[in-house]
């Protein structure tokens, strides 16, 4: 696969996957993030810090599978090299760990 079908590729599953999990789901459930925040001394905080945090590393995930691996992470088109450098040295998903970690932080706000 092409660097930019790549790129094209894992831009279409960022939206659809974790777009509609981390983003969709939870703005509609939230009436629209209309919702009050957490009254909780610490929590929004901590929430804002830890949703910027795990955006990054999503993002960074996903450049991974789209520069490194020159593939996708939607399974009809698999990356053509196994990823091992960056965020995933340390963790094996790291996409599913920060998209996790992106709903926590909007539990906390």
């Amino acid at each position: 696969m092409r660097t930019f079908s790549a790129i094209a590729g894992s831009t279409a599953f960022f939206i659809a996957a974790p777009g509609v999990v981390a983003g969709l789901v939870p703005w509609l459930l939230s009436d629209h993030y209309r919702l009050p925040w957490s009254t909780v001394p610490g929590f929004v905080p901590v929430g804002g810090v830890l949703i910027v945090a795990a955006a990054a590393v999503l993002l960074h995930a996903f450049a991974r599978f789209a520069l490194e691996g020159l593939g996708t992470p939607a399974p009809v088109a698999p990356t053509e090299r196994l990823v091992i450098g960056g965020i995933y040295r340390h963790v094996r998903n790291p996409m599913y760990v920060a998209v996790l970690s992106i709903i926590l932080g909007q539990a906390l706000l």
